[in-house]
């Protein structure tokens, strides 16, 4: 398995806990890095040829602004891969569990208001996602030649077909 991840959103010590997650598991983890548009294209062939048979790519505004150099480049190199944000898998990607980007956008806005009437940032409580989707995309399953499992459709949010 290969990770895709930007090396502006994450740190060493987060992908090393990442690699020995996997490795108790038994999975043999290649990461890839790419941190500017230009390098994203590169990263995802590089994870290909590392002998990765799927991809998970991490969150970063730089792999969401460029979802779809990201979702047609995974696409070409034939890699299913899994993407935190809902939208990347109803745009082509295979699968994506997590928070829909809208609500990260109405939550951050719902904090500038809060600082622009005059409460200090640091004041401000830390704020998580509370709802996740899990969307499949079954077209692109086929085109890569997957069968998703029936128990997997069956707790997903969304599935296109």
């Amino acid at each position: 398995m290969a990770v895709l991840a930007d090396p502006k959103a994450i740190n060493e010590a987060q992908l090393q806990a990442l690699s020995n997650a996997s490795s108790a598991r038994g999975v043999e983890l290649a990461v890839v890095l790419a941190g500017t548009p230009e390098e994203i294209a590169a990263a995802i062939i590089e994870a290909k040829d590392s002998g990765a048979t799927a991809l998970n790519v991490l969150t970063s505004p730089l792999f969401s602004f460029n979802r779809r150099i990201v979702i047609d480049r995974v696409a070409t190199v034939g890699l299913p891969a899994i993407y935190e944000w809902p939208e990347m898998a109803e745009e082509g990607g295979l699968i994506a569990y997590g928070p829909r980007l809208i609500l990260i956008y109405r939550q951050l806005g719902r904090l500038l208001v809060k600082v622009l009437r005059g409460v200090r940032p640091e004041d401000l409580p830390i704020e998580q996602p509370t709802n996740f989707d899990l969307v499949v995309n079954l077209r692109t399953a086929k085109a890569l030649g997957l069968a998703i499992p029936e128990t997997l459709l069956a707790r997903a949010d969304r599935v296109i077909e």
